[in-house]
C-alpha cells in the first residue's frame, strides 16, 4: 500500500516537500487554506503586469537546493542570471561598480585604495577556507570589534549582509549564521539568479508534478486543530472534515502553527518560536507604460538602505515596451508598523526613482505598495532560533517553511527545509528512494 502522507500549507516549502514524495509513489494530499497555491511566493497580474509577491531572486543557484529539485523532479524552469555589471551602489554623490566580482572590486570606490580592497579579498579567501567561522552567541557587530578589522574592510561586509538578509541590522547576525552564508555564497558562479516567469511558473510546475503523480491537492482548506494517538499525529481537523494520514508535514507559519497545536503533547516545544519577530521590508513597485533606458538593473542607496531593480531586464512581466521596477526598503524591528517612517521610507524610494528614472511619475501605469511585507517569517538576528524540522516529543510531524532549520536565507531556507523533511519520511519507509536517486 502507498504510504499517506499530508502536507498542511501550499508555499514554497509545502509544495516542494509534496511534490517529491509524490515523484517516488507516496500518496500525499496538500492542504492550503487559500484559494491559490504558492503562499507569499505569487505573482499578481495587474493592469498588464505580473507583480511578484516578493522578490523572485534565488541566492547560490548552482549550490541551491532548487536545483536539486530542478533536476530531481524534471522542472520546467527558466532562468536569468543578475548581471553584475549592469549594478551599482549610489553613494550619494557618485556611484560605483558593486564588489560582486573581481573587476568590480578591482573597480569600485566603496572601498577607496589598493590596499584595503586586498584586505577586503584576503577576507573573502579566509571565509571561503573556512579560517573564519565566527563565534556562537556573539553578533557579527561584535565580532568585527573584538576582530580589530579595518573599518572599511567591516562597512562592506555588512553593506552586502544588508542587502543578503534584507535587514538594515546587519550587525545583529549572529556570527556564526553570517560566516555559514558567505562560506557558500562567495563560493558560487551564479549569485543571483531570477526564475523567469516570477514565482507563478514555479509554483505551477510544482503543482503539475503532484497531480500528473497522482496526489491531491485540496485549496481553501483550513486546518482547525490536530488530532493525536499514543503520542503521534493521527490527523488533523479541517472545513472539510477529518483527514488522516500516517506522516505529517506542517509548512505555515508560526502563529497559525500555535493555534493548531494548542492543547497538544507539541504545544510546549513550539511555544518559544512564536515569540520569534519576522523579517518585514517596505515594498514598492512600479509598472510604467514605456521604458526608462538606463544602464543599470540594480542600484543600491547605500546610504538609505534601499534598492531598486529593473525586474523586466530580466524576465517579461510586462506589456510590450513597459517597465517593471521593484523597490525594496530595508526596516529595523521598532519601525514595522510606524506609519510616519513608512512615510519617510517611501520618499527614499521615490527619491531614488527620481535619480534614475527621470519622468517615471508621467509614465506610471500601475504599483503595488505595501509597507509591511514579510521577506522571511524569523529575523535572523541576536538570540532568534530557527526551528527544527522535527521535534523528539513526536516522530511522525515535521516543519518545514523559511522559519525552520535549513541552509541559506529567505526562500532558501523554504527548499532546504523541506527537501530535508523529504529525506526523513523517505528514509523512514525507503519508499521511492531509489528511483528518486536515479
Amino acid at each position: 500500500m502507498k504510504k499517506k502522507t499530508v502536507v498542511i500549507g501550499g508555499g514554497l516549502a509545502g509544495l516542494s516537500v509534496a511534490a517529491r514524495l509524490a515523484r517516488v509513489g507516496q500518496d500525499v494530499v496538500l492542504l492550503e487554506k487559500a484559494p491559490k497555491l504558492g503562499g507569499r511566493a505569487v505573482t499578481i497580474p495587474l493592469k498588464g503586469f505580473d507583480f511578484n509577491f516578493g522578490a523572485h531572486a534565488i541566492y547560490s543557484r548552482d549550490s541551491s537546493y532548487i536545483r536539486k529539485l530542478e533536476k530531481e523532479l524534471r522542472l520546467n524552469i527558466g532562468w536569468v542570471d543578475f548581471d553584475p555589471k549592469k549594478a551599482r551602489y549610489d553613494l550619494g554623490d557618485q556611484m560605483t561598480e558593486m564588489p560582486a566580482t573581481l573587476e568590480g572590486l578591482y573597480k569600485t570606490k566603496v572601498l577607496l585604495n589598493g590596499a584595503t580592497k586586498a584586505r577586503f579579498a584576503i577576507e573573502i579567501v579566509k571565509t571561503v577556507c573556512l579560517l573564519e567561522r565566527g563565534e556562537e552567541g556573539v553578533s557579527i557587530g561584535e565580532w568585527f570589534r573584538r576582530s580589530g578589522k579595518h573599518k572599511e574592510v567591516q562597512d562592506l561586509m555588512l553593506t552586502l549582509a544588508s542587502s543578503n538578509f534584507f535587514t538594515q541590522e546587519p550587525e545583529r547576525i549572529p556570527s556564526t549564521v553570517f560566516f555559514k552564508y558567505y562560506q557558500r555564497l562567495f563560493r558560487t558562479s551564479k549569485a543571483v539568479s531570477y526564475i523567469a516567469g516570477g514565482w507563478g511558473s514555479l509554483v505551477a510546475e510544482l503543482e503539475r508534478v503532484i497531480i500528473e503523480s497522482g496526489s491531491q491537492i485540496m485549496t481553501k482548506v483550513k486546518i482547525e486543530s490536530v488530532l493525536f494517538q499514543q503520542g503521534r499525529v493521527s490527523g488533523v481537523v479541517t472545513s472539510e472534515g477529518v483527514i488522516e494520514g500516517e506522516e505529517f508535514v506542517f509548512a505555515v507559519p508560526p502563529k497559525e502553527l500555535g493555534k493548531i497545536f494548542e492543547g497538544t503533547p507539541l504545544q510546549s516545544s513550539i511555544a518559544p518560536y512564536l515569540l520569534h519577530k519576522a523579517n518585514n521590508v517596505l515594498v514598492y513597485d512600479i509598472g510604467l507604460h514605456k521604458r526608462i533606458e538606463t544602464p543599470y538593473t540594480y542600484i543600491y542607496d547605500k546610504n538609505a538602505r534601499v534598492f531598486m531593480t529593473d525586474i523586466s531586464a530580466y524576465t517579461p512581466c510586462t506589456p510590450e515596451g513597459g517597465q517593471l521596477i521593484q523597490a525594496v526598503a530595508y526596516l529595523k524591528s521598532e519601525e514595522v508598523g510606524d506609519r510616519e517612517h513608512a512615510a519617510v521610507r517611501k520618499e527614499a524610494i521615490e527619491r531614488l526613482f527620481d535619480k534614475h528614472l527621470p519622468g517615471w511619475r508621467e509614465q506610471l501605469a500601475a504599483k503595488r505598495y505595501t509597507e509591511r511585507a514579510a521577506a522571511q517569517e524569523i529575523k535572523v538576528e541576536d538570540d532568534q532560533q530557527l526551528m527544527p524540522v522535527q521535534f523528539h516529543a513526536c516522530s511522525n510531524a515535521f516543519f518545514a517553511g523559511d522559519w525552520v532549520q535549513g541552509v541559506g536565507q529567505l526562500s532558501e531556507l523554504s527548499f532546504s527545509s523541506g527537501y530535508e523533511v523529504g529525506e526523513r519520511i523517505l528514509r523512514k519507509g525507503n519508499t521511492g528512494w531509489i528511483e528518486l536517486a536515479v
